[in-house]
C-alpha cells in the first residue's frame, strides 16, 4: 500500500541495465558536484534543518553532509541464488567488494550473500529481459535489515504488505522458499514494477507460490485476518534522499504539508498487519525516513493502542553488523535507525520489530 491520495510513493534502489561499468570517484564526479548542488530542493532542506537539527543533534551535521552528496552514496550488491553466475563472485573480489554482512548475525542463511566496498560508486547494472533472471539486485545496503530482522523461515506463510519496487520481497526469498508468499502494492504503476522485479529475479517453479496483489494494505488485515506468520510492512514515508533532490518546488511543499498524514497511514498500515498476523507471528516495519513521527511514534502508538503486541529485541543484529553501519544512539531494543555516514553511506533506515503474543 503506497497511499491512494498522496503522491508520496519512495524511489528505493532498483536494479539498472546491465552494461557500463560503474562511475568511481575522481575528476568526472568533482564536475558533477556543483550540478547536483544546484539541484538541492532549498525547501525541503530548510524543512529537514530544523526537524533534524532537534531530533538527531550533532549528529545531523554529518548525515546532512551525505545526503546532499549523492557522488559519496555507496551500492552494494545482493546476489540471486536462483541464478548461475560463474566468475562474478570472483570479479567483485578484484574490485575490492566484500561480504557486507558477518556470519555471527543471529539470522542469515547461507543463501544470502551481499557484496559491498567503502568505495563509493555503482557496479554495472543489468536490464530486465523476460525470461532471463538477473544474477544480483543493486541495493543500499541498510535496507536489506528489515529482511534479516524478519527471520523468515521454509514454509512459512509470509506477507509483504507494500512490497513496490521488490528488492525486499527478493531478498526475502533469497533467505527462504516461503509456504505461501503474498506480495502485495496498492498503486498500479508501482505493482507492474513489482511484477517485473519478481519475474527478474525468480524462477517459473517458485512463482506458483508467489502472489501479487494490488489490495489497500489497510484492508489486509480484515480480509485474511491470523493467516501470516511473517509480515513485512516496509512503509511508504518520507524518502529524505530523494525529497532533497526535487526538481519542483511546488510539488516538494505541498509533499512537506501532507508529510503529517503519512503517520496515520503508517499507523493504519500496522494495525492492519498485526490483524493478518496468526498469534506468535512477528511483523518488522521500516521506513527510509529520519523522522520521529514516521518511526519511533508510530511504534509507540501500536504498542500503546493493541495489548497483543510486544516489541521484540533486535540488538543483537545491530551489534552483529556496528561495523557496517553507524547507528542513532538512545533508541530502544526493538529498534534501530541506519544514519548515514562518509565511509559507509548507508541510510536512512528505520527498523523495528513486534511479535503478536494472542488474539485480540
Amino acid at each position: 500500500m503506497r497511499g491512494p491520495a498522496l503522491p508520496l510513493a519512495r524511489r528505493a534502489g532498483a536494479a539498472l541495465p546491465w552494461g557500463r561499468a560503474g562511475r568511481e570517484p575522481g575528476q568526472l564526479e568533482k564536475k558533477r558536484q556543483g550540478k547536483v548542488q544546484k539541484r538541492i530542493c532549498q525547501v525541503v532542506l530548510e524543512h529537514f534543518e530544523k526537524q533534524y537539527t532537534a531530533e538527531l543533534g550533532d549528529a545531523w551535521s554529518r548525515v546532512r553532509d551525505v545526503l546532499t552528496s549523492p557522488w559519496c552514496w555507496q551500492h552494494a550488491l545482493l546476489l540471486n541464488r536462483f541464478s548461475q553466475s560463474p566468475g562474478l563472485e570472483s570479479s567483485l573480489a578484484e574490485q575490492g567488494y566484500q561480504p557486507a554482512f558477518p556470519a555471527a548475525l543471529p539470522y542469515l542463511p547461507a543463501a544470502f550473500r551481499c557484496y559491498s566496498r567503502p568505495a563509493p560508486g555503482r557496479f554495472p547494472a543489468q536490464k530486465h529481459q523476460p525470461g532471463r533472471l538477473k544474477d544480483y539486485y543493486l541495493l543500499n545496503a541498510a535496507s536489506l535489515l528489515p529482511v534479516l530482522a524478519l527471520e523468515a523461515e521454509d514454509g512459512e506463510d509470509v506477507l509483504d504488505l507494500c512490497a513496490a519496487p521488490g528488492g525486499k520481497s527478493v531478498a526475502i526469498l533469497q533467505c527462504a522458499c516461503p509456504g505461501h508468499f503474498h506480495c502485495n502494492e496498492y498503486d498500479d504503476l508501482r505493482s507492474r514494477w513489482l511484477e517485473q522485479t519478481i519475474e527478474s529475479f525468480i524462477p517459473g517453479p517458485l512463482m506458483n507460490l508467489i502472489r501479487i496483489s494490488k489490495l489497500d494494505g489497510r484492508q489486509i488485515g480484515d480480509l485474511q485476518p491470523e493467516f501470516y506468520d511473517k509480515v513485512l510492512v516496509d512503509a511508504p514515508c518520507s524518502n529524505d534522499r530523494s525529497w532533497l533532490f526535487s526538481a519542483d518546488p511546488q510539488q516538494a511543499l505541498l509533499r512537506l504539508m501532507q508529510r503529517k498524514e503519512l503517520s496515520s497511514l503508517q499507523f493504519q498500515l500496522l494495525r492492519s498487519a498485526v490483524k493478518a498476523l496468526r498469534p506468535g507471528g512477528s511483523l518488522v516495519y521500516s521506513t527510509c525516513t529520519l523522522s520521529k513521527a514516521e518511526n519511533s511514534d508510530v511504534i509507540n502508538l501500536i504498542l500503546n493502542s493493541c495489548r497483543n503486541v510486544m516489541p521484540v529485541d533486535i540488538s543483537g543484529m545491530a551489534r552483529g553488523v556496528s561495523q557496517e553501519f553507524t547507528f542513532l544512539s538512545g533508541m530502544q531494543q526493538h529498534e534501530l535507525l541506519v544514519l548515514p555516514e562518509r565511509g559507509r553511506a548507508w541510510g536512512p533506515m528505520y527498523v523495528a520489530k513486534l511479535k503478536k503474543v494472542s488474539s485480540a
